[in-house]
């Protein structure tokens, strides 16, 4: 029996099957640990999981009841971005670090949602649709009715990692641009090119407002129904972050009644979405199966990191990225970071 047991949900890691657990293995190398699959039921995950010394998180919900099921955890690990299906504050309570991989997919991302930004705006699928359909003529007649790109605004909700990478990528379109984020320092924003600007500023103001809070309890339904109705009849929405921070009946009715002209959309509140979403049919509706994060390199980026901060922590180190850092202080774990690492307890 190995002197470390990592104990995760059977099945695959994320949305991409198959593999097993080599790659997040690689940084396990020497150190008596084995990641051990468990039953995806709760009552069966609880017994399997309850001397673990750690949780590979992914495929069902870790929820309260598990963690408190939890007698020597030390670390509960993801393969994603978003925290979602961890219940953090649970986690918090019993002292357990939470890491995930905030770093790993920003460009990817960054690329979907400048692509999203540019399709919705020169109407890419209507064009598809128009040639397809032998309607040649009409084409340049719907782009004659659109203004040129440059100066356009640009309003980012939420100014973290990737939308600091759209950031960067719009700038060279002559795109005006600010940014809502009470939670980043203002000369931040700036240094991006960006001016800060209050909420109803960037949903007033914006000819594209691009979506990119994470999905935390306090930001579910963070837009409503009262926030689409501020925003222009031309604007563009966008949303590469998460479905459950926008309501998406509220968005569903600024389309139908044109308050908006467009969304382009790679995450949906439910997904995937049931074949009677209104959204599957509006014409003025451009959709992704939330891939934005999806390269060639997706899968092993990820599945390293998780090994790696697995290793950190087995090891009574600090992890690289924790959600939850205030529970570091209160380890047995040390700071070896030499240097602020820019990112919670090492920032």
């Amino acid at each position: 029996m190995a002197k470390y047991r990592i104990v995760t949900p059977t099945g695959a890691s994320f949305s991409v099957a198959g593999g097993g657990y080599a790659l997040e293995s690689e940084a396990l190398e020497g150190l008596d640990a084995e990641i051990i699959e468990a039953p995806t039921d709760t009552a069966g995950f609880i017994a399997a999981a309850r001397d673990a010394d750690a949780i590979y998180a992914k495929g069902i919900p870790i929820t309260r009841e598990i963690i408190d099921g939890l007698e020597r955890c030390k670390v509960i690990t993801l393969g994603s971005v978003g925290v979602d299906s961890v219940d953090v504050k649970a986690a918090t309570a019993r002292g357990i670090p939470v890491t995930n991989i905030p770093d790993t997919f920003i460009e990817e991302v960054a690329d979907h949602a400048m692509t999203l930004l540019l399709a919705g705006f020169r109407r890419l699928l209507e064009q598809d649709r128009m040639v397809r359909e032998g309607r040649w003529k009409e084409g340049r007649p719907a782009l004659l009715k659109i203004p040129r790109l440059m100066g356009q605004t640009l309003g980012f909700v939420s100014f973290g990692r990737v939308a600091r990478a759209v950031a960067r990528r719009a700038a060279p379109f002559g795109l005006r641009m600010i940014a809502y984020d009470p939670f980043v320092e203002e000369m931040l924003i700036s240094e991006y090119g960006v001016q800060p600007a209050t909420l109803t500023e960037v949903l007033s103001q914006s000819d594209f407002v691009s979506m990119h809070a994470p999905a935390r309890p306090e930001v579910h339904h963070m837009l409503k129904e009262q926030h689409f109705r501020q925003m222009k009849p031309n604007a563009i929405f966008i949303n590469t972050g998460r479905g459950p921070t926008v309501q998406e009946a509220g968005l569903i009715k600024a389309l139908q009644e044109g308050w908006i002209a467009h969304a382009a959309l790679d995450v949906l509140e439910v997904e995937p979405p049931s074949p009677d979403n209104p959204l599957l049919r509006m014409e003025n509706v451009t959709l992704t199966a939330h891939v934005a994060s999806a390269s060639a390199r997706f899968d092993e980026a990820r599945k390293r990191r998780v090994g790696h901060e697995l290793a950190l922590v087995l090891q009574g180190k600090w992890p690289m990225s924790c959600v939850n850092p205030a529970v570091l202080q209160n380890t047995a774990l040390q700071r070896w970071q030499p240097i602020g690492m820019g990112r919670g307890p090492n920032s």
